[in-house]
């Protein structure tokens, strides 16, 4: 079995491997905690030394963290699997069956907003389905305010909202 710091390390690049669409900070922190893995600062520890070892990929959105496995990681990954405890990865494997409907949601949706050139503020706001944007729109407004409160709201109106556009458009 490996180290443990290596373990943790091994189990975020095997839950990553085993999807086709990013995971957020918060999604492997309720998987590996709540098994009991590690705490949290270990976990946040084998996060950030994958990240920086290129292993994996980072893209933040709206102070959320999501990431994705490299071509890196895969190869390390095929390389080291089977350091991976097959109880652990059995236990990988019936989460995300469980929950890869709820852990995808989570992350095809998402908001974001920057102040732009001219002193208004672009919201951005997209649905994906796999690796392509289902509906992409960007709006400018205002204020910040304003950006907040639609990146806010995007995530319970995008599905009225293409429909909408499907309906208006077709």
């Amino acid at each position: 079995m490996a180290e443990p710091l290596t373990l943790y390390k091994l189990i975020i690049l095997y839950m990553l491997e085993k999807v086709d669409f990013p995971l957020t900070n918060g999604q492997l922190a309720d998987f590996i905690l709540n098994q009991g893995y590690t705490t949290y600062f270990i976990l946040q520890q084998a996060i950030s030394e994958l990240v920086e070892a290129e292993l994996i990929s980072v893209e933040t959105i709206r102070n959320s963290s999501r990431y994705q496995i490299t071509d890196s990681g895969r190869s390390t990954l095929d390389y080291f699997k089977n350091k991976i405890p097959k109880a652990i990865q059995g236990d990988i494997t019936a989460y995300l069956r469980k929950n890869r409907i709820t852990l995808r949601n989570e992350v095809a949706v998402t908001a974001e907003y920057f102040k732009n050139t001219g002193g208004e503020y672009t919201v951005h706001c997209v649905v994906k389905e796999k690796d392509f944007d289902l509906i992409s729109l960007t709006i400018s407004v205002p204020d910040k305010k304003q950006a907040d409160t639609m990146c806010s709201r995007w995530e319970k109106k995008c599905q009225k909202l293409y429909q909408t556009i499907m309906e208006e458009l077709s």
